[in-house]
């Protein structure tokens, strides 16, 4: 990366958050971690995707696992919102979470199948495009070649735990604005709803909220896109309206009646998947629409969203 690029980036995320996320990258290429919690990710775990691929294989499920991850579907989630702007009544959100998009082109064929032609004001993701935790990014910007031209425009990024640096410039050059502890307006109508993101807080730990929220009213109308939940007290806090997330993947293997055996997160259950609330605040934790360990999904099948923003009243109304 070049100078003027560093620079850039920390004058964006904050030189602290950028010097940490650099040397965290490193360990996680070396696989030499300085805390034990880092180590003991399920993701950082080598051994783990063999293991759950030979127990798959040998129930005879493995193949059913792998069709059901391609089977990727659209929900629908309702959002009332107190201070969203009369302009902004019914503005759709494109929610696209834990891509993954290296794993496999059957997958990608599948994912550009379920986007192509859903027309929605806005696209938001929340991270994780790369299946693995180190080596070069490119097979998964290739696949954003594929499928950053089909979303909804304009795009809004946020980086995952399992995102190198490298992703920023990857999918800036295709034309998504990449939020690294910062925040975007649109505007309508002459009204202004506000986009934040931050960078990951489950593992590289860079987020910071206040930077995000930073300069606006008090009565303004903003969401904030994170990679994972975890931070979900701090968004309330700093007055947030919607946060968006992903990481979990609902569980991804779940035991009947989608009951999740891990999520990897130390968040509650109650913002784990689908929509929550805490205090003012909303939210929204997308189950995901690829896989991460092991391309299979048990009982949790994958997803993209599409919000529906109203105001209050409209929710008083109905």
């Amino acid at each position: 990366m070049s100078p003027r690029r560093m620079a850039a980036l920390a004058a964006r995320m904050g030189e602290d958050a950028l010097r940490q996320r650099l040397a965290m990258e490193r360990e996680q290429d070396s696989h030499h971690y300085r805390h034990v919690e880092d180590f003991l990710h399920p993701e950082h775990l080598p051994s783990a995707g063999r293991m759950i691929h030979r127990v798959l294989t040998a129930v005879g499920l493995r193949a059913r696992g792998r069709s059901n991850a391609r089977r990727i579907r659209v929900g629908h989630n309702r959002v009332h919102l107190g201070r969203l702007p009369e302009a902004f009544e019914g503005c759709t959100l494109l929610h696209l979470s834990d891509l993954h998009l290296d794993v496999g082109r059957h997958y990608v064929d599948a994912l550009v199948a379920t986007v192509r032609g859903l027309a929605c004001d806005a696209c938001v993701l929340t991270g994780d495009y790369r299946f693995g935790i180190q080596g070069s990014c490119a097979p998964a910007i290739a696949a954003l070649e594929r499928l950053v031209p089909l979303l909804p425009q304009p795009v809004f990024a946020v980086l995952g735990n399992h995102d190198g640096i490298a992703l920023v410039e990857g999918l800036e050059q295709l034309g998504v604005r990449v939020l690294m502890n910062e925040r975007a307006t649109l505007e309508r109508g002459g009204a202004q709803l506000h986009i934040a993101g931050i960078d990951d807080a489950h593992y590289f730990r860079t987020h910071d909220i206040a930077r995000a929220r930073d300069g606006l009213p008090p009565e303004a109308c903003a969401i904030l896109l994170s990679h994972t939940p975890e931070p979900y007290r701090i968004a309330a806090a700093h007055g947030f309206d919607l946060m968006l997330s992903g990481h979990t993947h609902g569980g991804q293997i779940c035991l009947p009646g989608g009951i999740p055996v891990l999520t990897d997160c130390p968040a509650p259950r109650s913002v784990a998947r689908g929509a929550w609330r805490f205090g003012r605040m909303q939210g929204f934790t997308s189950v995901g629409c690829g896989c991460s360990i092991i391309d299979a999904r048990f009982h949790c099948p994958p997803e993209v969203t599409v919000h529906v923003l109203h105001g209050a009243e409209t929710s008083r109304s109905q």
